[in-house]
């Protein structure tokens, strides 16, 4: 293959795929599953692998959707994405997830994934259903919040998914009760984790002044800080210590020495006796 024909089937590439994701995006899965088999016809890709078994997973091609991430996680064996719909999709192909609803859950619409700051915020999802029900269940799917008391819950569809984490659920209760209304959807589904992304669509005046998510409610176990030390500072502090070592043993040194040099009497009376 010539350079010109590399440079052209690189671009056809990155089209394609920019044209999946926009597929992906409106809901076209039908397209989406074309669009991506036909990048895969230029050369195995991992990302397109992913998007074709999201699309025909949308579609209810479970079968043919566990194929192709069974694909993509032989291509690349830490493809995390693969290996959870690999998961989710054995327990919906043998038979034994529920069904979620009357129906296929109501997607999101992609203003949800857009992150405001203090607008927007991530929660985990506690007291939820066994993995066999959460199976159907995939990222994007629209979520319903609602009251109990003082608790928040969230379903999809008519089947409730678990309560929203107290740390966040707690302070959205009290401004929903106020007027505040919220639209959330699910970002991630796995075995032993549901988690949703949480966005204010309209603040009572009531509430005016109250943020629904503060930077210390919405930061997460595991978050990297801008402020923690990387690796590579962590082997500038390792040198930095060698150096303190080393100065501390010149220190040492001077210190047995110094006992010497002042220890004079010797050296006075060698005066004294010298004239």
């Amino acid at each position: 293959m010539t350079l010109g024909e590399t440079d052209t089937t690189g671009r056809q590439r990155r089209h394609l795929s920019e044209l999946a994701i926009a597929q992906a995006t409106q809901g076209d899965w039908e397209a989406a599953v074309a669009t991506n088999r036909e990048l895969l016809d230029l050369g195995a890709d991992t990302d397109a692998y992913n998007r074709l078994g999201k699309a025909l997973a949308e579609l209810g091609r479970h079968a043919e959707a566990l194929e192709v991430y069974e694909q993509a996680l032989a291509r690349d064996a830490t493809n995390r994405i693969a290996e959870r719909n690999i998961d989710r999709l054995r327990v919906i192909s043998a038979g034994q997830a529920t069904s979620v609803g009357d129906g296929k859950p109501e997607k999101a619409t992609a203003a949800h994934f857009i992150e405001e700051m203090g607008k927007t915020g991530h929660a985990r999802m506690i007291s939820q259903l066994p993995a066999r029900q959460l199976a159907p269940l995939s990222p994007g799917d629209g979520v319903e919040l609602y009251l109990d008391g003082t608790i928040l819950l969230a379903r999809v569809g008519e089947v409730e998914i678990g309560q929203v984490e107290p740390r966040i659920g707690s302070r959205l209760a009290k401004l929903m009760k106020g007027g505040n209304r919220y639209e959330a959807a699910i970002t991630t589904v796995d075995r032993d984790e549901v988690r949703v992304i949480i966005h204010e669509v309209f603040a009572h005046p009531s509430n005016f002044g109250k943020v629904s998510f503060p930077a210390s409610a919405t930061a997460r176990a595991g978050d990297v800080r801008p402020y923690i030390k990387g690796t590579a500072l962590r082997y500038d502090d390792d040198e930095e210590s060698e150096e303190l070592e080393e100065e501390s043993e010149e220190v040492e040194e001077l210190d047995t020495t110094l006992p010497e040099f002042s220890a004079e009497p010797d050296l006075e009376e060698e005066l004294l006796e010298e004239p």
